[in-house]
């Protein structure tokens, strides 16, 4: 049986969709403070370049988006 299209969507996006999840949920493992230093400004700087990864991919479900470098904190 040939995947249809569909279905070949909804099995990518599914297993891409909870990498992402997972990620995030890794993510927040780095608040501890006790185990991890960090400002404030390296905490907006992160959600700042993930809103702007969202908003990105969210567009290009409705038009032709830009791809963006990756994400590094200053030193």
């Amino acid at each position: 049986m040939t995947e249809t299209k569909r279905d070949k969507f909804i099995r990518i996006a599914e297993a891409r969709t909870n990498k992402i999840i997972d990620m995030v949920q890794l993510l927040g493992n780095c608040a501890n403070r006790a185990a991890y230093d960090y400002t404030d400004k390296d905490v907006a700087d992160i959600f700042v370049a993930i809103e702007r990864e969202i908003k990105l991919a969210k567009q290009k479900f409705t038009s032709a988006g830009d791809k963006q470098s990756k994400f590094k904190l200053d030193r």
